[in-house]
């Protein structure tokens, strides 16, 4: 249910829109949207430690309560400096949120004896949280009509307190016995998880994989920007998309037969529909972005998966994923550069290099 509700955020298929409304130009946008991956870079590493000193579930709850804050700014008082600073609060909540989710669901995992699920049910994590779009796209649609971005952005910020609240009760798993002290400092914790990091054999290299991977998925905020250029009136836009959000949703349920060496290839022919579709130009042509996305969040699922296989330590999980965030936000930094100086072909060919990097050479089979 936390997953379900955390998503359905009636502002996710407009909020492009939105700044598009306010005057900014894609270049402007594609800077926002890079102010979210700084503010991602500077609070992943201190947000996993975080949860991992004291609660992950805690640590969700106030990631939903940051964007909430920024939603609240973006709707009584729109504007660039404004969705700036929203910006920056967002990417502190999905800091809080991104290295804890994943520790508290394998750690959960572990205490049933089950960690060999994680891939699987990480899996349906991930389509819940993108069939979440559902309801998003439906109350989008209803709502801007009637009350314009304003009505959708206070909608938005009650989905997001709602998810706090849903994730606060999230029972918190119990975590095996350590010989250190139970609650250590906050350099300890750090000092741990780099020596998990640097220690563990595949880690480093997982960790990669991962910030490489994860930062493709930026381009799914220029989605309804797409759509529209692409002849889709802005009523519309989040109805169009929605495909491109279950496409990815079956992408993540079928994750857990997807075998390492297969994310190469997979990625690579999900790159190829998606610049056949960008010289297509047409509204059907969202279908070859919806069948890139499908592929894409397969392969998402598996590296992450291998990534949590990896570590040993559940005290320094959250830690050590936050590693992997920074990485993204870095690379994903790269990525808005590339589409805010010369558009989707940019964003192709750099996803494109990220695909050869692949398979993950782990060589560990899909469960």
């Amino acid at each position: 249910m936390w997953a379900l509700v955390a998503d359905a955020v009636p502002l996710y298929p407009l909020y492009a829109l939105l700044f598009a409304d306010s005057g900014l130009s894609e270049a402007q946008i594609a800077g926002l949207l890079a102010i979210w991956s700084v503010s991602g870079v500077v609070f992943q590493v201190p947000a996993g430690i975080g949860a991992d000193r004291f609660s992950r579930t805690g640590a969700m709850a106030l990631g939903a309560v940051a964007q909430a804050s920024a939603y609240v700014l973006w709707t009584a008082w729109p504007g660039l400096v404004v969705f700036a600073v929203g910006f920056a609060l967002w990417g502190a909540g999905a800091s809080l949120v991104s290295g804890a989710c994943e520790a508290w669901l394998y750690d959960s995992l572990t205490e049933l004896g089950e960690p060999h699920r994680f891939q699987r049910l990480y899996g349906r994590l991930g389509a819940v949280e993108l069939l979440a779009q559902i309801p998003a796209a439906g109350a989008a649609t209803v709502l801007l009509p009637l009350g314009g971005f304003e009505l959708v952005g206070w909608a938005s910020v009650t989905t997001c307190l709602t998810a706090a609240v849903l994730a606060a009760r999230l029972p918190e798993p119990a975590r095996p016995a350590r010989s250190s002290p139970r609650n250590p400092s906050a350099r300890g914790t750090l000092g741990a998880g780099v020596r998990v990091l640097v220690g563990t054999p595949g880690v480093r290299g997982a960790v990669a994989v991962v910030a490489l991977v994860t930062a493709v998925d930026d381009v799914e905020e220029f989605f309804p920007l797409l759509a529209e250029q692409w002849d889709v009136s802005a009523q519309w836009v989040p109805a169009a998309t929605l495909g491109i959000h279950l496409a990815g949703a079956a992408g993540s349920l079928v994750a857990g037969r997807i075998r390492d060496r297969w994310t190469a290839p997979l990625l690579l022919a999900g790159v190829a529909m998606f610049a056949a579709a960008g010289l297509w130009a047409d509204p059907p042509a969202l279908v070859l972005v919806a069948a890139f996305y499908a592929l894409y969040r397969g392969v998402l699922i598996v590296v992450s998966a291998r990534l949590q296989d990896r570590i040993t330590d559940s005290d320094t999980r959250a830690t050590v994923t936050s590693v992997a965030g920074v990485g993204t936000d870095l690379a994903g930094l790269l990525l808005l550069g590339a589409w805010a100086a010369a558009g989707l072909p940019a964003a192709l060919v750099l996803t494109a290099l990220v695909a050869c990097s692949l398979p993950y050479r782990g060589g560990h089979a899909a469960r």
